[in-house]
């Protein structure tokens, strides 16, 4: 029998704690890391059993909640954090103490604040994901020193400021940031490389760099001052380089010429007086008219409609961003057109001008205002930009949108329409959207499968009501989503912003990406495929991105691998829902978005599917009761 004296004992116990301390991380990493939790976890996730993130285990040899290691060195290789409901800040010198990470993923919470400039300690990372939070102002300039950068993904935040300069990370794949506030440019990345890229949905301006033409214009809509390929805008030729300067005479001017200039003088300021005294002459005779129209000019605490005939500016600057004109006559350029609605009968045009107004939201197809007037009445005024549509033809269409009346479509109270201009007046929803019920930061924990159910029926028979009364005159709805589907006092689904897209926008935004020649349904079909998009929101619980092209590629690759189950909101799939009827609704939202339009059901036949499903699901409830 072999002894081993106490120095042999020593040396062994000693030799193990040294092999044991270099399979773990160090004291200092996991404390950074336990810091990094804190803030972004501000005490409001329930703690699992095996959770872990505290100062008495180990990241790696404990299996801390969404940490992933390298199995030699045990070493923190991934953070991956998605669904948690986290609504802390990012604390990245905490993050970048585990020098070997190469991964963060955030995806679908409630952070909020920015992406630290600190960010760039973290040398080794290949992949940042952070979609579908409350991140925001401007994104880092650091992060063009991640030179291992692969994917970057910050869709779906409230990230503004510019694009930083990339082009500097040679092996970048992925570029999504669709559905911010991004402004200024696109700076030139290497588009050769790329592999994925989205910029859509934000204020960005100029042209699209040489190489961005490879992707779809779908990656860049909704950007209104964009111009160039994939984009059917071209973008205007540059100014003439200025003339050469003169060169100047060596001989001094003579009596004769400065005569001859001094008359030339004479004569022009004689016509300038003869000018300004006939514009005097005008200003006094429309002065009163100019100070009727004054209003929503911005002051250090609201918006107001202003009747400036200046050009309008974005949001943060100096001036509103309504700028109703006051350079067109008659009553037809100042006036309100009220349609039957006991709440804005006696509201007049200067009232709504005058009334405080605060910006809810700025969409491709315009910007929304909450409007307060006289404390007695809050009103949603949405303005209408770059609709090159003529003043009757406007007002015919809101008057048959009008009269077509479904109780689960918001009705326009009231317009205005002038040449420059395009207002509606609709009643506030205070509940807000279908969007913020399904992403907000309740993450819509009360909104089951019954309740899904239902708003998709109601919906579905909303919309293929419009469509009866409508097809005659050939308008669609043109912009359905979640977004654009509020929700009364009484949490009952509003259609929203029926009929403010022309065909050719239709086209662009539905069809462009699958290269679908346009026909004369096509707008109804791309309903359709909008409403299909939405059944998929409601069935995964995921924020839809580049119009529901990429959920759609996801939810098809999940059934091709056999994975549908996986597809379900797994607030669905905890509650005990059928996966038999979820499977049924996946199946005709599948229809819904056939990439060929002839094939798509219409919408009268998607309501009568959901109907049954919906009737389905009552008799199961009633048997199991």
């Amino acid at each position: 029998m072999i002894m081993i004296n106490r120095v042999q004992f020593a040396l062994i116990l000693t030799v193990w704690i040294l092999v044991t301390a270099a399979n773990a991380e160090t004291e200092q990493v996991r404390d950074a890391l336990v810091q990094f939790m804190t803030k972004i976890s501000p005490g409001n996730i329930p703690r699992e059993p095996n959770w872990g993130w505290n100062t008495s285990s180990d990241p790696c040899n404990d299996d801390w909640k969404g940490i992933e290691c390298y199995n030699n060195t045990a070493t923190v290789k991934k953070i991956v954090l998605n669904d948690l409901n986290l609504t802390g800040v990012i604390d990245a010198a905490s993050l970048c103490a585990a020098t070997a990470l190469t991964v963060v993923s955030l995806n679908s919470n409630g952070v909020v604040g920015t992406l630290p400039e600190d960010i760039s300690k973290c040398s080794r990372l290949t992949h940042i994901y952070l979609r579908g939070n409350s991140l925001s102002g401007s994104l880092p300039v650091s992060l063009s020193r991640l030179s291992n950068l692969k994917r970057i993904v910050v869709s779906n935040n409230g990230f503004s400021g510019g694009i930083p300069d990339l082009s500097r990370i040679s092996g970048l794949l992925t570029f999504f940031a669709e559905n911010n506030q991004l402004s200024g440019g696109i700076p030139q990345f290497d588009f050769s490389n790329l592999e994925e890229f989205n910029v859509s949905n934000n204020d960005l301006t100029g042209q699209i760099p040489e190489g961005g033409g490879r992707f779809s214009a779908a990656s860049f809509l909704g950007n209104l001052g964009l111009c160039g390929p994939p984009l059917p805008n071209a973008c205007p030729p540059p100014p003439p380089p200025p003339p050469p300067p003169r060169p100047s005479s060596k001989k001094s001017s003579s009596k004769k010429d400065y005569f001859i200039y001094s008359g030339y003088a004479l004569i022009g300021l004689i016509v300038l007086l003869l000018v300004v005294h006939k514009l005097m002459k005008k200003t006094a005779a429309k002065e009163k008219e100019i100070a009727a129209k004054k209003g929503f000019q911005r002051d250090s605490r609201h918006d107001k409609i202003s009747g400036s005939s200046s050009e309008s500016k974005a949001v943060g600057e100096n001036r509103s961003e309504f700028s109703i004109t006051n350079s067109e006559s008659g009553k037809n350029s100042s006036s309100l057109m009220v349609l039957s609605s006991p709440l804005v009968d006696v509201l007049k045009f200067e009232d709504l001008l005058r009334s405080p107004a605060e910006l809810i939201n700025r969409g491709r197809h315009g910007s929304l205002y909450k409007v307060t007037v006289d404390a007695a009445a809050t009103l949603a005024v949405k303005r209408i930009r770059d609709w090159d549509i003529a003043r009757d033809e406007f007002k015919n269409r809101m008057h048959r949108i009008d009269q077509v009346k479904h109780p689960h479509l918001i009705p326009i109270l009231a317009f205005y329409c002038s040449s420059q201009e395009k207002l509606l007046v609709y009643e506030f929803q205070e509940n807000g959207s279908l969007f913020s019920l399904l992403h907000g930061s309740q993450t819509g924990k009360m909104f089951d499968w019954g309740s899904r159910l239902n708003l998709a029926a109601k919906v579905a028979e909303a919309l293929a009501f419009m469509h009866q009364g409508l097809k005659a005159d050939g308008i669609a709805h043109g912009n359905l989503k979640s977004s654009n589907i509020l929700l009364s006092r009484e949490m009952e689904p509003l259609i929203s912003e029926y009929g403010l897209a022309e065909a050719d926008q239709i086209q662009d935004q539905s069809f462009l990406a699958y290269n679908d020649s346009f026909q004369e349904n096509n707008a109804f079909r791309a309903d359709t495929y909008s409403f299909g998009v939405i059944l998929l929101e409601l069935l995964t619980g995921k924020v839809v991105q580049n119009n529901g092209f990429e959920l759609a590629r996801w939810v098809n690759s999940a059934i091709r691998e056999e994975w549908t189950v996986e597809v379900f909101d797994k607030a669905l799939v905890a509650e005990g829902t059928s996966e038999e009827r979820m499977v049924q609704l996946l199946q005709l939202a599948l229809k819904c978005i056939n990439t060929s339009s002839d094939v798509r059901p219409s919408i009268a036949e998607v309501a009568e599917v959901i109907n049954s499903i919906r009737e389905q699901d009552e008799k199961s409830i009633t048997s199991d009761s």
